[in-house]
């Protein structure tokens, strides 16, 4: 495979894709980035929904899509657009079609936009598995066609623009039978309807290829961005979204490692952010996203190019024998898949790479005075009483003190990291490490004998770093950079050990020194997160070294906000698992009970469930397939009804809404995954 899904992977550049009009407001071509977010108020409460649009755009969102079920809610679509219109706001509108074809052929006459599922517009999904001919499969797709061609002529006449959004949960049992649930059957999903489109010189087209899972969301879109490349059809604009992201931080951590890992990439038109709260919360986060990329080309610095774009995925058994001369100006291949993942194949150094989940190293080096009780803000909490530690989920692996070593014993399992100087002065201690930078390293003094931290950066790994790396059994590499263009700089970094083959683990280290809470979160969660959808890493290391100095509460405060967003992280990535996962839509006119109410109320219930997947899903209409990922559902069915899942599997259904989160917990308990709270013996200092 020859063909890349970007336009460079060391040099920003946004892929060049046709402009679309939507309403008075292009997308795509040169265009800036779009921000877009749905109403979640009943699309037949014509003011309500005038208002919470009000509301939208005036925290920054540019286009406005709200739900038409049915033919009823698409004829009300006309005097929501009247009354906008006569208040002055020209937003442009995009009515969101599943099931009922009827519906956007009367919406793509009021609206700018209409967005279709090619999942479920002309298909019932039964979750059948059907054994199709080559004949009865052509003859399935010239059904689908036929169905959906009059909606395609509308919109060519009355200049509506269409998004055919593909999402992971709602792929046709067609599409399945024959794709399976890859993102190649996504990307054959979206095509199915395109092809039509362009049959049809019907070319004001953006699509979309979400999913919860961000693994699979990135590479369908990367691989639809090459599919269409390669068969020639049009650079149709992207929309990008990780589908039922949740909530607060982790739907924030969520969103920022699908959608940022994109648009690094220069891939991404318009973006929505979708959250489990108020539409107006949406606008905010994704403009965050976007606004990181407005200078990047000016503020990047230069990166070493790869010269050949042809794929080869190697392993340490691939593994040149003799380095090139010319260190990076020689790399011929990318050396990781982009359309699989696959994790980088490294060696075992104590409980670092090999088959081990990646590990959080959490940044001590500036904490004034430390105690026994401020371990508390890196997940291990000491009891007085007892004269122990108890060890939450979010505990962290590694605690990097610098000069400084800390002066007491530390919980069993967690490991310390020192600076090179200050490991020789402390002399032998268990679970004692040192850092050294690439010149302490290449000096060749005294080591540990099982594991020895080196600080790297690309332009470090030179034709000499190299071998030494390589033919050590106990290095672990801190790979960092300064670079704007941080995450692609660190990516070529581990393409030059891949094709060296150089095994070594890696702690992907990063640092925002002049950011809020906010915005580390959303460049942490990209940046990192980038690298691990791509099999790229073995920890996180979320340092603070350059940041300014506060009070020593505040610098607790701080502890605690970095080392639960490591470990967001490397959930969002679906790396290592280390709490509950709610995959929980973010409402919209079609909804039959407050999901942020009943959110909040079953997170409180089962956050303690380390590994387990809830989906909270507001109706039936697309709920159990946008939850395809998830152990369990609560789907509204009725008003004050809930069904109850096991995967796709209804178990219960009309459960009264007052009893089923606990009927919820019931099933849980009767399949053996249900843990009750464990509560310490004693209160925990701090």
């Amino acid at each position: 495979m020859n063909k890349l899904y970007c336009p460079s992977l060391t040099e920003y550049k946004r892929r060049l894709s046709r402009e679309v009009k939507i309403g008075d407001l292009p997308m795509g071509g040169l265009n800036p980035i779009r921000v877009q977010s749905m109403t979640t108020v009943d699309t037949m409460d014509t003011l309500g929904s005038v208002e919470q649009t009000l509301r939208m755009v005036e925290a920054g969102c540019e286009y406005v899509r709200i739900t038409a079920p049915s033919v009823k809610e698409a004829q009300n679509l006309l005097e929501i657009k009247k009354e906008l219109r006569k208040r002055g706001c020209t937003v442009p509108l995009i009515a969101d079609i599943h099931f009922t074809p009827n519906a956007a052929e009367l919406a793509a006459r009021i609206v700018e936009k209409v967005r279709v599922n090619p999942g479920n517009y002309a298909d019932k999904k039964k979750f059948d598995v059907i054994d199709y001919t080559d004949s009865s499969y052509a003859a399935e797709v010239e059904r689908i066609r036929e169905r959906f061609r009059p909606l395609v002529q509308i919109c060519k006449q009355y200049g509506t623009a269409m998004r055919i959004g593909t999402n992971h949960g709602s792929l046709s049992d067609r599409i399945l039978s024959r794709y399976g649930d890859t993102p190649l059957g996504m990307v054959e999903s979206a095509l199915e309807f395109l092809r039509l489109c362009e049959e049809e010189n019907y070319y004001d087209v953006v699509l979309s290829m979400k999913a919860s899972n961000t693994q699979v969301m990135v590479q369908a879109y990367r691989l639809l961005v090459q599919k269409l490349d390669e068969e020639g059809l049009q650079p149709y604009p992207l929309h990008l979204g990780v589908t039922e992201a949740g909530e607060a931080e982790d739907g924030r951590i969520k969103s920022a490692v699908g959608i940022g890992t994109l648009l690094e990439d220069g891939l991404g038109d318009t973006v929505r952010v979708s959250l489990t709260e108020a539409p107006e919360a949406e606008a905010p986060v994704a403009k965050a996203l976007i606004d990181r990329y407005t200078n990047r080309a000016q503020e990047a610095q230069p990166i070493p190019p790869v010269v050949s774009s042809s794929l080869s995925v190697v392993s340490e058994n691939d593994a040149p024998n003799e380095l090139t001369t010319d260190n990076q100006q020689l790399t011929t291949t990318i050396p990781i898949d982009p359309f699989q993942y696959h994790r980088r194949v490294t060696r075992e150094v104590l409980n670092l790479g090999g088959q081990n989940v990646p590990r959080v190293m959490a940044d001590l080096s500036r904490l004034p005075g430390l105690e026994y009780a401020d371990l508390r803000a890196v997940g291990h909490l000491y009891s007085a009483f007892l004269d122990k530690f108890q060890m939450n989920d979010l505990g962290a692996d590694y605690v990097y003190a610098g000069q400084r070593p800390i002066p007491f014993m530390l919980p069993n399992g967690l490991k310390e990291v020192v600076d090179y100087t200050a490991w020789l002065d402390a002399g032998q201690r268990p679970d004692h490490y040192p850092l050294l930078t690439a010149e302490e390293y290449a000096a060749a003094g005294p080591r540990h004998p099982e594991l020895n931290f080196v600080r790297h950066t690309l332009a470090s790994l030179t034709p000499a770093a190299l071998p030494l790396l390589r033919a050590d059994a106990t290095a672990v590499l801190l790979l960092r950079t300064d670079n704007a263009h941080a995450m692609p700089e660190i990516r070529r970094a581990f393409f030059e050990l891949l094709n060296n083959g150089v095994p070594n683990p890696v702690i992907i280290q990063r640092q925002y020194p002049a950011l809020s809470p906010e915005q580390t979160q959303l460049y942490a969660a990209t940046d990192v997160g980038g690298l691990l959808l791509d099999g790229l890493g073995d920890g996180v290391l979320l340092s603070t070294e350059l940041l300014p100095e506060r009070p020593k509460e505040e610098w607790l405060t701080t502890l605690d906000q970095l080392n639960q967003l490591g470990f967001g992280i490397l959930q969002a990535a679906r790396t290592r698992m280390s709490k509950t996962e709610y995959i929980s839509c973010p409402s919209c006119g079609r909804t039959l009970f407050d999901l942020q109410e009943t959110t909040a109320m079953i997170r409180k219930r089962t956050d303690h469930l380390k590994g387990v997947k809830i989906g909270i899903m507001g109706c039936i209409v697309n709920g159990p397939g946008e939850m395809a990922d998830a152990d369990y559902g609560y789907v509204g069915v009725g008003k004050g009804k809930i069904a109850l899942y096991r995967g796709q599997e209804v178990i219960k259904k009309s459960v009264p809404e007052e009893r089923a989160v606990d009927e919820l917990i019931e099933l849980m308990r009767e399949d053996g995954r249900w843990l009750e709270k464990e509560l310490l013996e004693e209160p925990v200092v701090g």
